[in-house]
């Protein structure tokens, strides 16, 4: 047996047309699994399914500010092609600012993004997963589970709540082969990291460059991470590997959280 193999596994792996979850998608599929990706824009997801090793790969369409789409969408294709053994739910983070300034709506908007998209998609697959006695539920989420980080005061609070759920899963279905995992990004080369870095150099009147630097300089590793180790964690614990860890919440950010646990 190779337990870092994924053949004959299916997966769908949320918000993969860019950055950390088209690379969770690439590795995914490099470990052998059929992948669905979905997300909101047909095109870039046919670009990103050209990208894939192996076959049998499928796209899905839905609006994730539209939770009913999503879970309209999730379940038609669950009926249609049957077991889902991997469920990668990542999604876009709340705009930043302070939290002082948030409206309640900011929240309520981030809480469907998230949980409640979460929540929907965990509920179609889990059936099947415990059929098959092999499931991997794993959130992309942030180190603010573990630290709140400056100037993201919606998406703290958000992405804290996904970890308590994450949580409370995980006890619920260990026992039928399913595992329940955060994955924990630190300061990673995406999309969403150049939106932070303008929007605190707007704020400070700075230059990006030197905000970056300073982001740096509180990772011992010195560097951004790359999407591609990020999705290498994803892929681990989507892997037979990592069947005994469930209900954690793993960073993977160049040692920036000081936190032990």
């Amino acid at each position: 047996m190779d337990i870092h193999s994924l053949n004959g596994k299916r997966a769908i792996v949320c918000g993969s047309t860019q950055g950390i979850g088209r690379a969770a998608a690439i590795d995914l599929a490099n470990r052998g699994a059929s992948i669905t990706l979905f997300a909101r824009d047909r095109e870039k997801l046919e670009r990103v399914r050209g990208l894939l090793p192996g076959q049998g790969h499928e796209v899905l369409v839905a609006d994730f500010a539209d939770n009913a789409a999503v879970a309209e969408a999730a379940a038609s294709h669950v009926a249609a092609r049957g077991i889902v053994h991997i469920l990668v739910n990542n999604t876009g983070g709340p705009p930043g600012g302070p939290i002082v300034e948030a409206e309640p709506e900011d929240f309520l908007d981030a809480f469907r993004a998230h949980l409640v998209n979460n929540q929907l998609l965990a509920r179609t697959v889990l059936p099947g997963m415990k059929e098959a006695g092999y499931g991997r539920v794993i959130n992309v989420v942030s180190t603010s589970v573990k630290e709140p980080i400056a100037g993201l005061g919606v998406s703290n609070t958000i992405r804290a709540s996904v970890a308590g759920w994450a949580k409370t899963l995980a006890g619920e279905v260990a026992r039928f082969g399913v595992t329940v995992n955060n994955v924990l990004p630190g300061y990673t080369k995406t999309q969403r990291l150049e939106s932070i870095v303008a929007a605190r150099a707007k704020a400070t009147g700075r230059d990006p460059e030197s905000i970056a630097a300073d982001m740096i300089a509180v990772v011992p590793a010195g560097r951004f991470g790359e999407a591609w180790e990020i999705a290498a964690a994803v892929g681990f614990l989507a892997s037979p590997a990592g069947g005994y860890i469930t209900g954690v919440s793993l960073p993977v950010d160049g040692g920036r959280v000081s936190a032990l646990s």
